[in-house]
């Protein structure tokens, strides 16, 4: 019985982790309508940023707080 339980316990918990957008890391979709001259725009699928860069790839961190500042 136990040997059921727990892969069923330990799936559920993961499934739960990965519906959280905080825990799952960002997914960069190169979104080539937005590109502007020789920077290549990428949207994240995880949590929606947007960002550009002109290096080979996606970008490297993720953007979701950045331009939020509090005055």
């Amino acid at each position: 019985m136990l040997l059921v339980l727990a892969p069923i316990i330990f799936g559920v918990v993961a499934w739960l982790a990965w519906r959280n957008r905080a825990v799952r890391g960002c997914r960069w979709r190169e979104d080539r309508t937005g590109d502007k001259g020789s920077l290549r725009m990428y949207r994240c699928s995880a949590c929606g940023a947007e960002a550009f860069t002109a290096t080979k790839g996606p970008p490297r961190s993720c953007k979701k707080d950045l331009g939020k500042s509090s005055l």
